[in-house]
């Protein structure tokens, strides 16, 4: 402890300390009346000034700080916990650390960059392959849902839904040039808003990607139950259909892409060769049968008002069949760069064109009890328009493609699962991998295994689960349009091309609200449903999220029940509570910064306290000789380390350029994953991709 030096006058006071160290700090407190140009000989002689006391306090705090660090930042602040130990709730002083990368760490960070770059294999047709098959194998169940509610109007109400997605596609390309990083769109909300808000974005794609897998594998086998007898009930064989295509899955990404690009080809085939001999019979017959399903429906439709309601209706419900491009920015991170806006379009204008001319070619050449009667609306088509030869065609393309929408929802949630598991919110097991596919294994299995599940709790019922895929399809959709808004708000400075205008995103709010809205007017069940799912899920990510502070809360229930403490069988809870909640706070985190402003610093430890529960946290800067430290830098990591009493706070100084590389070799050096390094949003001149960092971004 330092004492005072009484000889001294009272303008000058010296802390000298008793311990072994000699050296000395004095300081200069101002005097009020020097501050005015008034000092006198008879300021010589009056009691210590405010500013003095400020200055004592000050200097004696920051004397007391052991200087490799340990030790504990008590506050006097009273405890909640007022009869077991809260030592968890603070943490041992920081440490300052000069380091250089050694000639290894270098390459260790080397090596990490450039497998980030091999990752990136996916071209525009490999890629669009992959959720090409969730779009365009929705038309099987699409047209069902579609004519009942709009009839003869689904050829419009489907081909005016394709092109709502012209309003989602260039908010699409921003965000994937902003932020090319798995696991979108809970990556983005995740870089431009608040941790919970991401999870809630995360809960709802893995339900859609989930309802996705389902939902495919149950079509899949009700198209082939319509066509043959099956020797097992439909629901086994969407099981059996669920687990046989996680095990193709396993084969990895680049193999399932190619399985997936085979699937689409002969998708697309399969719809031409229906298309010209649907016009070829539709040339033979003329447009007998179409006129008379016309003037079938507006007998029975004879109020505009009553058209006018069909046509909205099937609007709401057309939505169904644009299922899939959500998943599309979920693997963004493995395509090529410079492909992503060619996926959406190699998508998207099949799309346009696939549902709504089947849907006409079906009215020009069914009758409309036919139509409304059977599930396999395509396959009857194909009969009435070639043969049986074409209809056997149809329901094999039906079945193989549908299986295809399957792989789309498992390597989705593989993404999105790997990147919760970075970021701690899944446990790391998630990340273990097969030795030649690297496929995750653990994520496939325990996803195949969640789809059952959602399967069996619908009662095995494929119209509960559409009737939900369809709300929260547009759910996920909306994600879109508030992720560029906060991104535009938040991240402005983010390098990106193009930069939507604010009208498109509004315009596109308005668009998914008005169908939402529709859909659930349509069902009102389906909110129920959807929100039994959510409620579940995001309960269980943010309970991970909160686990330190739910067992903080578990501790100060044992404290307050103060019964329990002396039953033989609960002594030890309190100390076990105490250290489970150390345990998990040690995870540490490292927050990269660039000046020493104070405010700055402040905010990003804010961040760190309300969205990280960690007791460790690393401020680190990158310098080099010629532009020197910060000057203040040091003096503020002091005052913010002993701002957060339940945070250590260590100062890194880092001598090495701030690039990709050297990011990974001080997450080597560190052992701290780049998802848990956090940085400030970087300006349009930032030489560097922000997807080779694979940090996140916290603030302006």
């Amino acid at each position: 402890m330092a004492t005072r030096n009484d000889k001294k006058t009272p303008d000058a006071i010296e802390l000298k300390p008793t311990h072994e160290d000699t050296s000395y700090i004095a300081i200069e407190p101002p005097s009020p009346r020097s501050l005015r140009g008034e000092a006198s000989g008879i300021d010589r002689f009056l009691p210590p000034s405010f500013e003095s006391a400020q200055y004592d306090i000050v200097l004696r705090r920051q004397h007391q700080r052991p200087r490799d660090g340990g030790g504990m930042k008590f506050s006097p602040v009273p405890s909640r916990f007022l009869n077991l130990t809260n030592t968890f709730e603070f943490s041992g002083w920081g440490t300052l650390t000069r380091t250089k990368f050694d000639s290894a760490t270098i390459s260790k960070g080397e090596e990490d960059l450039q497998n980030i770059r091999r990752r990136r294999t996916l071209g525009q047709f490999t890629a669009s392959a992959l959720a090409g098959n969730a779009v365009l194998g929705s038309v099987f169940y699409a047209l069902p849902a579609v004519v009942v509610v709009s009839s003869v109007f689904s050829p419009l109400t489907l081909f005016v839904a394709s092109l709502v997605i012209f309003l989602w596609r260039p908010i699409m390309e921003e965000l994937a040039s902003a932020l090319p990083i798995g696991g979108a769109p809970y990556t983005y909300l995740l870089n431009v808003s608040s941790k919970p808000l991401a999870l809630f974005g995360a809960a709802l794609l893995l339900l859609d990607f989930a309802s996705t897998s389902v939902v495919s594998a149950a079509t899949a086998m009700s198209y082939l139950a319509g066509e043959v007898h099956l020797p097992f009930p439909v629901f086994v064989g969407s099981i059996i259909v669920l687990v046989v295509f996680a095990l193709i899955s396993l084969a990895g990404l680049r193999e399932s892409a190619r399985i997936a690009f085979v699937v689409l080809s002969f998708h697309i085939a399969t719809i031409l060769v229906m298309f010209i001999a649907s016009i070829i019979a539709w040339a033979h017959t003329g447009n007998a049968q179409i006129r008379e399903n016309w003037n079938t429906t507006i007998s029975e439709n004879r109020t505009p008002s009553g058209i006018a309601q069909e046509i909205f209706n099937g609007l709401c419900l057309s939505v169904l069949g644009l299922t899939g491009f959500e998943c599309t920015p979920s693997y963004v991170s493995n395509i090529k760069g410079g492909d992503f806006p060619k996926v959406l379009r190699n998508m998207h204008i099949p799309a346009i064109f696939l549902s709504s001319l089947s849907m006409l070619f079906s009215f020009a050449l069914l009758p409309m009890e036919t139509i409304l009667g059977g599930a396999n609306v395509l396959s009857e088509l194909g009969d009435i328009a070639a043969g049986k030869w074409l209809r056997q065609w149809i329901v094999v393309d039906a079945f193989i493609v549908l299986c295809g929408g399957v792989l789309t929802g498992i390597l989705g949630a593989s993404a999105l699962c790997e990147q919760l598991a970075r970021d701690r919110l899944l446990p790391q097991i998630f990340l273990t991998t097969l030795p030649l596919t690297r496929a995750p294994v653990v994520t496939i299995v325990w996803f195949t295994i969640f789809g059952c599940i959602l399967y069996a709790t619908s009662g095995f019922q494929l119209s509960v689960i559409s009737n939900m895929f369809t709300l929260v399809w547009l759910m996920v959709m909306t994600l879109f349009p508030l992720s560029a808004l906060l991104l535009k708000f938040n991240r402005g400075r983010l390098s990106r091309s193009p930069r939507t205008p604010l009208s498109i995103i509004f315009l596109t709010f308005a668009v998914a609200f008005t169908v939402t809205g529709g859909n659930i007017a349509l069902n009102p069940a389906i909110v129920g449903y959807a929100a039994a799912y959510l409620i579940v899920i995001a309960g269980i990510f943010y309970a991970t999220m909160k686990k330190a502070t739910i067992t903080r809360w578990l501790f100060w229930i044992y404290d307050q029940t103060t019964f329990l403490h002396g039953y033989w069988w609960s002594k030890g809870w309190g100390e076990k509570l105490n250290n489970l909640l150390r345990a998990m706070r040690r995870q540490p985190v490292c927050v990269l910064v660039k000046t020493d402003e104070i405010n700055r610093l402040f905010h990003k430890l804010l961040y760190v306290s309300h969205n990280e529960e960690t007791s460790c946290m690393k401020l680190v800067h990158f310098y080099n000789e010629e532009e020197g430290i910060p000057s203040e830098m040091e003096a503020n990591w002091k005052i913010l380390d002993e701002a957060f009493p339940e945070i250590t706070v260590d100062l890194v100084l880092v001598n090495a350029r701030f690039n990709p590389a050297n990011v990974a070799a001080l997450s080597h050096q560190l052992e701290i994953p780049t998802t848990l390094m956090f940085m400030s949003c970087p300006g349009p001149n930032f030489p560097y991709p922000i997807g080779d960092f694979g940090t996140r971004i916290i603030s302006m």
